[in-house]
């Protein structure tokens, strides 16, 4: 099943490099995932391409408008998803509970904000990446997408890989080695040699 996502931005060419290269190219290229980035200038109403005003009541900054981001959202079809520093922490069990979904579409915010009508009319959700500030919300929506598209049926070529991954809610998974066995006098762990898997896995964590 092809997994449509849609991604709303000021900032359209900042995708380029990171969603043409490894999982997400693989992903496009075997038609798992059909990505598309639309530019919001696009739907600016002026000739000077004006998508943000300044705030009522006064204030800082320019605010992004409500009606430029649902004159982008029109006849888009999925899970409206409002990337802001004031939503739901995103996990690992958000981003498998979004590879569930058929479409995705994602608002990049910008400025200083966003006109808070899109949090109450718009979004089906709001999601922050973390407790910090970014320039806006494209570098956040390429985690989301990157965590949520390996996790489609035939993305991945290792499926162990991925239930591995999937059993390290809420923890890191287990150190990893491979070749030499030994360098500048550093040691791979003798029971990973041992072949004894047993007691591999209990050095693992039982994971």
């Amino acid at each position: 099943m092809e997994m449509k996502v849609d991604i709303l931005t000021l900032f359209p060419k900042m995708f380029e490099g990171p969603f043409g290269e490894s999982i997400i190219k693989r992903a496009q290229e075997k038609e798992i995932l059909d990505l598309r980035i639309t530019d919001l200038r696009s739907f600016a109403t002026d000739k000077y391409k004006s998508v943000d005003d300044k705030p009522y009541g006064g204030g800082a900054g320019m605010i992004m408008r409500v009606d430029i981001i649902d004159l982008a959202i029109a006849g888009k079809k999925g899970k409206i998803i409002l990337l802001d520093a004031g939503g739901e922490k995103f996990t690992q069990k958000k981003a498998q509970e979004l590879a569930k979904e058929k479409s995705l579409v994602i608002i990049c915010g910008h400025y200083e904000g966003i006109d808070h009508r899109v949090h109450e009319h718009i979004a089906d959700e709001v999601i922050s990446i973390g407790d910090y500030v970014l320039s806006g919300g494209e570098i956040p929506a390429m985690v989301i997408v990157d965590s949520v598209v390996r996790l489609l049926p035939g993305v991945l070529g290792n499926k162990e890989s991925l239930a591995e991954e999937s059993f390290n809610e809420g923890g890191t998974e287990y150190p990893q080695y491979t070749r030499p066995e030994e360098y500048k006098g550093w040691k791979v762990p003798e029971v990973l040699l041992s072949g004894d898997h047993k007691k591999i896995k209990e050095w693992r964590g039982g994971k």
